[in-house]
């Protein structure tokens, strides 16, 4: 009896389990087709490769019709393969998700270094958060998604209203909600810290520690970032990547985490949501009617379903 009162108030101690924490279309997916549905264009171009945290928007449905604009709209970064060459913003769009179409314009901005963005598309704008050279986080903006504007780097303090240490601040993640912008970005990916801003212009620290750390295994035993927020039956899900340093290739896994608060979360028991050996990274889910996509985007696109 004492052994089962021990046990019982332990129990007490431990975090709450759901059933529903992971619901299988949030974490189940298999691979469409078996090849990428987007590559570099290759030698020759500009985009020799394709780097890091692209992203996807689905435009909403119009009267219940298709709208007369792209269904799919995907954003990545091009660059000419080396380490240190620039990075350009690129744009494709698609009807169906699967095959896409180049603009004919690109690369669309090049003013700038830009990669590993994260576009929320607010009013009639959208606001695109995204590293820009030395991994400093910046905020472009665009009323067409084609022509963008630089606002300029993002200003982040510590919760003493302090700004934050000189370094590397990068993938930027930014979930807006009841007026509150909140910005999740990683320091050299040894976490995700979160600050918020009302106006876009000064963002606080909610805490100087980071809200989600590496370590669950090997998959993100010392390397974590996060890429997307998705609301889901009242509950959030962080889409993250993490890994573990001193491997030969690195080799990079899409993970998720749930939050009823966007600052306490917990991580799938089942993590990671691909093979770590295929090495898929920078996960963007989209909801297309009932069902869920989930696109890898570094180096190249792939599709799970």
């Amino acid at each position: 009896m004492r052994s089962l009162v021990a046990l019982l108030s332990l129990a007490c101690l431990l975090p709450s389990l759901r059933a529903d924490d992971f619901p299988p279309e949030l974490v189940k997916f298999k691979q469409h087709g078996d090849k990428p549905v987007f590559t570099a264009a290759g030698p020759g171009t500009w985009e020799v490769k394709i780097r890091e945290r692209g992203w996807i928007h689905l435009d909403p449905m119009v009267d219940g019709t298709d709208s007369a604009r792209p269904k799919y709209r995907l954003w990545y970064t091009g660059y000419d393969g080396t380490r240190e060459g620039v990075k350009r913003l690129g744009y494709a769009t698609s009807a169906d998700g699967i095959a896409w179409t180049r603009h004919k314009d690109n690369p669309i901005y090049n003013q700038h270094w830009v990669e590993d963005m994260s576009i929320i598309p607010h009013g009639k704008i959208f606001h695109t958060f995204a590293e820009g050279k030395d991994d400093q986080a910046q905020l472009l903006t665009s009323r067409d998604g084609v022509k963008w504007q630089r606002e300029g780097q993002l200003d982040v303090h510590k919760t003493n209203g302090n700004p934050i240490e000189p370094g590397a601040y990068g993938t930027p993640t930014a979930w807006l909600e009841d007026g509150v912008w909140h910005l999740f970005y990683e320091r050299n990916d040894a976490g995700v810290w979160l600050a918020t801003s009302r106006d876009l212009k000064v963002w606080k620290n909610v805490s100087d520690e980071p809200v989600l750390r590496p370590g669950q295994g090997l998959h993100d035993r010392d390397l974590i970032a996060m890429n997307q927020i998705v609301k889901y039956k009242g509950r959030y899900y962080a889409y993250y990547h993490g890994s573990a340093k001193g491997e030969t290739p690195s080799l990079w896994s899409t993970c998720v985490a749930v939050s009823d608060d966007l600052r306490s979360w917990k991580k799938y028991d089942n993590n990671p949501l691909l093979p770590r050996e295929l090495n898929r990274s920078s996960g963007i889910v989209i909801r297309d009617g009932d069902r869920f996509r989930l696109y890898t985007m570094h180096s190249e696109v792939w599709l799970h379903e």
